[in-house]
């Protein structure tokens, strides 16, 4: 790869509802649990280490189901979206 060339990172836009639902239910999960859900999924995203999530109301299973890089992009691109 040459150092001056951008990479194209792709990604299928088809389940952003999914995605949206999916991290709602991990941040009431955490959430009801007591967990900051904000630091807990953040650890998540970062190390990938599935501990970081609640296995109650099947959170962490649930995450899991949605790759992190597709996590990652709907966060941006919504941040983004409200500036």
């Amino acid at each position: 790869m040459n150092n001056h060339e951008t990479t194209s990172f792709d990604f299928d836009f088809s389940n952003v509802e999914e995605i949206k639902k999916i991290l709602l239910t991990v941040y009431n999960a955490l959430s009801a649990k007591g967990y900051d859900p904000v630091s807990q999924m953040t650890g998540y995203l970062i190390s990938g280490d599935p501990t970081y999530i609640t296995s109650h109301q099947d959170a962490r299973k649930l995450i899991r189901e949605v790759d992190r890089d597709e996590i990652i992009n709907e966060l941006i691109k919504s941040y983004i979206e409200k500036e």
